[in-house]
């Protein structure tokens, strides 16, 4: 089954219809298509601005691509270096986008190449609508350097929790970590899920109460998908104020559904943290 990338999103004609200063059709003109849905395409666009530094760029970007809504795994404002990620939402497989800046004759230039992976699809225009959206929104000189200000500091905003169970996010969460362990926690930092599934434990650590969920090994299941991460991470569940009745009655084996914030991950321990983590019913 094909995986579909979205780029377009609620904001696109509004976005399209903000003043440029930069030169008109640049970004529409740069953009190029690369590979193909079997081994993995490469979307590039960039854009040029007078009188806008590498770091004012990026700043900007953070900003623009928070407000999006995708994930910010690093930034280098002084290096002129940001990576982001479509974030992965149902069917939709994450993907990484990167964005380079630079200036040449006091002219800045920001590159964005999204590299799909194999087996994703992509319409080209909904891709160069999406990344061109995005690229006409920074600005040079004095105004550039007020969104970069405003934009530093930037974090994502999430529309709302991601449902699934917590074998399906151990499952994918584990599977990130054998890509790319650096990149995995970054992607899922403070995001908020709705987990559903059975209770392996409750314990207690210090003040908090944790509810751990029973997360079956691949080499236990009765059916092994091809592809699977050799070992699924543990997931406990730090409940949040007023959420103690709830937990005090929690026992093994019982089904529950709880949403929570990322928290950590602990490499030595295998074990995916979440915290203020509330019943849902």
């Amino acid at each position: 089954m094909r995986n579909s990338a979205h780029f377009a999103g609620a904001a696109v004609l509004a976005l399209l219809a903000v003043p440029q200063i930069a030169h008109a059709g640049t970004c529409e003109d740069s953009f190029i298509k690369k590979g193909n849905p079997i081994g993995g395409s490469r979307f590039i666009a960039m854009i040029s601005v007078n009188d806008m530094p590498v770091d004012v760029a990026i700043n900007q970007m953070r900003g623009i691509v928070a407000r999006k809504g995708y994930d910010i795994i690093a930034s280098e404002p002084a290096a002129g270096a940001l990576l982001i990620e479509q974030s992965h939402t149902g069917k939709t497989r994450a993907f990484p986008i990167e964005i380079n800046a630079s200036v040449t004759n006091g002219v800045g230039t920001v590159q964005m190449e999204a590299k799909l992976r194999a087996g994703m699809f992509a319409k080209a225009e909904d891709v160069k609508t999406e990344m061109c959206s995005v690229l006409a929104q920074l600005r040079g000189g004095k105004e550039g350097r007020l969104a970069a200000r405003a934009g530093s500091g930037a974090t994502t905003v999430q529309a709302a929790p991601i449902s699934m169970s917590a074998l399906a996010f151990s499952q994918q969460f584990s599977k990130d970590l054998e890509r790319n362990a650096l990149a995995a926690v970054p992607r899922y930092k403070n995001k908020r899920f709705t987990l559903s599934g059975t209770v392996e434990r409750v314990s207690r650590d210090g003040t908090d109460i944790r509810v751990w969920f029973e997360i079956l090994q691949p080499h236990e299941m009765a059916i092994r998908l091809p592809g699977v991460a050799k070992t699924n991470v543990e997931v406990g569940c730090a409940l949040g104020p007023g959420q103690s009745v709830f937990g005090m009655q929690l026992k093994p084996k019982v089904s529950v559904k709880m949403t929570g914030t990322f928290d950590d991950f602990s490499e030595i321990r295998e074990v995916v943290w979440f915290k203020d983590c509330v019943s849902v019913k």
